[in-house]
């Protein structure tokens, strides 16, 4: 017959995993696109995600059609949920603001649908990001006429 002390003491040797301890997941700041149209839809938006688990605050721009979501929660959860509770689509942000960009009216970053003082975030997409940075030779020619620097050509 087994002991209870023996089967104590190999409970206490399992791993956390076997016992079913959960990881916590780690609070994060999570900004989405999310079309917004009316009040309405604000506040479908923001009902959807405030009574989600693990959420502590929702925060809604209508004007630059962002949604920002502090909590201990994971992208795709959001997704989903505003899909199946609100019926909207919303997808990760895809705008930086532009003083991040060197090039942020080239193509592929120039969004007419950004919102102001935005471009799309190209740098981490390898078919356009040649196109949004700038040359060492673009560079040497920029700085030889810029006011900033005091070795420049003073034909202008």
């Amino acid at each position: 017959m087994i002991r209870l002390d023996d089967l104590i003491a190999d409970l206490c040797e399992l791993p956390a995993r076997f016992i079913g301890k959960k990881k916590r997941k780690e609070f994060q700041e999570l900004a989405f696109l999310v079309r917004i149209d009316c009040e309405g839809c604000e506040r479908r938006v923001k009902n959807a995600l405030e009574g989600m688990k693990g959420v502590s605050s929702v925060e809604v721009d209508p004007k630059e059609n962002k949604v920002t979501v502090s909590g201990r929660v994971e992208a795709p959860e959001v997704v989903k949920r505003l899909r199946r509770r609100a019926g909207k689509k919303a997808e990760p942000w895809p705008f930086v603001p532009y003083e991040v960009v060197p090039h942020p009216y080239a193509p592929g970053a120039y969004d007419k649908k950004a919102p102001p003082g935005y471009v799309r975030n190209v740098l981490d997409d390898p078919d356009k990001a040649p196109l949004v940075r700038a040359s060492s030779m673009e560079e040497r020619y920029t700085t030889a006429f810029s006011d900033d620097n005091p070795n420049s050509c003073a034909v202008m």
